[in-house]
């Protein structure tokens, strides 16, 4: 039997397999013996059940999750609460998997043993600020966004197929007046192939125009949003509400997770790799991090090619070095990556983030 004095002394590690309605962790202590493994249904109880579960078996150390910012985000929150590490957890990859199995447990013992021997150090997010709102109104309006386009191609494909006389009416104009003509439609009865048409035409305006209100009003908020977030990152040349968005969503409410500009681009995708081989010395490109923050960054630096004129002396000076204006560009958004981060480091999003030695 295990005493009171072993319990204080043995240090915990749990990994977490997350799901949608049940969670399944697994514990081990310092030496990465296997304690056991416990399933939680995806609710406040069940939270605070792992928690008396894991100290069972001595004082936690930290909780490795994967999905922190899905499936596992209700108990990462509430882990934080407790005031207990959590560690954000990657996917196995294929390799171990063929080599140990696929299961819940295998999973979540996986997790703790990454925690445990440090190959997983990565903060999740926590979900609790300003940068959590946009998130979820960004949420909204990609959808909307998506709906508006399903529906004016929709419309488009009617007219194609329409009655002479009605598709002669329509398909030359522009969207605009499209939308406001056939959301004015008086379809009557809906007794021939014409009427139909028409009466299908003005219901896909008017969910045309409805979407384009919602949009509207998702900007205002995200605008807002953004600009008392950061202030110093929308000022910057080329940053709109989107954009502002996409930044602050990657970097997250809780400033420890990026702790230097290098790290930042590396989360952007920025940040060439290294791809030495004998004699070679060069890099290649990198094609992970945060693909909608790189996309943002490269949004930045297409404005500043056509508005901001240091940003077109760079790409005429670099041409001239026969620099490709794809490698040009690559280089702009590392550079404009580093600005973004001290905008970042200015705003009350990353204030308390220590500056790099």
């Amino acid at each position: 039997m295990t005493n009171i004095a072993q319990l204080k002394e043995r240090r915990v590690t749990v990994g977490v397999d997350t799901h949608l309605d049940v969670h399944v962790a697994s514990a081990i202590d310092a030496v990465g013996l296997h304690l056991g493994d416990f399933s939680l249904p995806t609710t406040p109880a069940g939270y605070q059940d792992v928690v008396s579960w894991a100290r069972t078996f001595g004082e936690i150390e930290s909780f490795g999750l994967e999905g922190t910012g899905c499936y596992g985000a209700g108990l990462a929150r509430h882990l934080a609460v407790e005031g207990i590490e959590v560690i954000e957890i990657n996917r196995p990859d294929r390799s171990t998997r063929h080599q140990k199995g696929k299961s819940d447990p295998i999973d979540a013992q996986s997790a703790a043993r990454a925690v445990l021997a440090r190959t997983a150090v990565g903060k999740p997010k926590t979900g609790t600020d300003a940068v959590e709102m946009i998130r979820v109104l960004r949420v909204a309006r990609s959808t909307a966004v998506k709906a508006k386009t399903q529906t004016i191609n929709a419309l488009k494909a009617l007219i194609v197929t329409a009655p002479d006389e009605l598709r002669e009416q329509l398909r030359a104009t522009s969207t605009v007046v499209l939308i406001a003509t056939v959301a004015a439609f008086r379809p009557g009865d809906v007794t021939t192939p014409a009427a139909a048409a028409r009466f299908s035409m003005r219901v896909l305006g008017r969910r045309h125009v409805e979407l384009d209100k919602e949009i509207k009003e998702l900007d205002v908020e995200v605008d807002r949003l953004t600009f008392e977030a950061s202030p110093g990152l929308r000022e910057l040349k080329g940053v709109g509400p989107e954009v502002a968005a996409c930044l602050l969503q990657a970097a997250g409410d809780n400033p420890e997770r990026v702790t230097t500009e290098a790290s930042f681009a590396q989360l952007c995708g920025v940040a060439p790799l290294p791809a030495s081989s004998g004699k070679t010395t060069r890099h290649r490109l990198n094609r992970g991090g945060n693909r909608q923050a790189n996309a943002a960054l490269y949004r930045m630096v297409l404005v500043r090619l056509r508005w901001h004129q240091p940003t077109k002396d760079y790409m005429e000076k670099r041409l001239g070095e026969n620099k490709t204006k794809a490698e040009i560009i690559r280089c702009l958004k590392r550079y404009v990556a580093r600005e973004v981060f001290a905008a970042l480091r200015a705003s009350d999003v990353m204030k308390n983030v220590p500056s790099a030695t």
